[in-house]
């Protein structure tokens, strides 16, 4: 019965202090939205898109949340939806798949977010997160997102779309 009691104390002491290690750190999100204009073409096949860079105010945002660059400890997209602002009766209909990127000037591009097939009649789709590791990319001052989009129909007129995305943040606070 002593071991026993004992035992539990032990393990009651490890669970204290893991808990107290885990609220340490600090998980945060940072949302960001960008517009960009799809061409009207009368091809099939790959869509050609202009890449968009985004500024990330990075620094501004951990001092925010208490926390800097250097603390960082993990990064992940939470999120990514593309919206059809423009015009208002366009949905993604032309679009089969579609791969989004991500890459700064002294980095490789890496996948963000993927969907195949995308859904017929929707104007507002929800990309699959790739799962890669971006704490270099949401740290730099800017990044660049590229698309990579195959058609399925050609794209009778130009086409606003709103990018959303959410990136999760796991820190040390200061």
């Amino acid at each position: 019965m002593k071991n026993l009691l004992f035992a539990l104390l032990a393990v009651a002491l490890v669970a204290t202090a893991a808990c107290k290690k885990i609220d340490q750190l600090l998980t945060f999100y940072i949302e960001d939205s960008q517009n960009f204009k799809i061409p009207a073409t009368p091809l099939l096949g790959q869509l050609p898109l202009v890449p968009i860079p985004v500024t990330t105010r990075s620094d501004e945002k951990f001092k925010n949340a208490n926390t800097a660059a250097n603390l960082v400890k993990d990064v992940s997209l939470d999120k990514l939806t593309l919206t059809v602002t423009d015009p208002n009766s366009a949905n993604f209909d032309f679009l089969e798949s579609i791969t989004i990127y991500i890459s700064t000037d002294g980095n490789d591009r890496v996948p963000l977010a993927s969907l195949n097939p995308v859904p017929l009649g929707q104007s507002t789709i929800a990309l699959t997160p790739s799962g890669a590791v971006l704490d270099k990319y949401i740290k730099a001052q800017s990044y660049t997102l590229t698309t990579e989009a195959k058609t399925r129909r050609a794209v009778a007129q130009e086409t606003s779309v709103r990018i959303d995305t959410r990136f999760k943040i796991t820190a040390d606070p200061l």
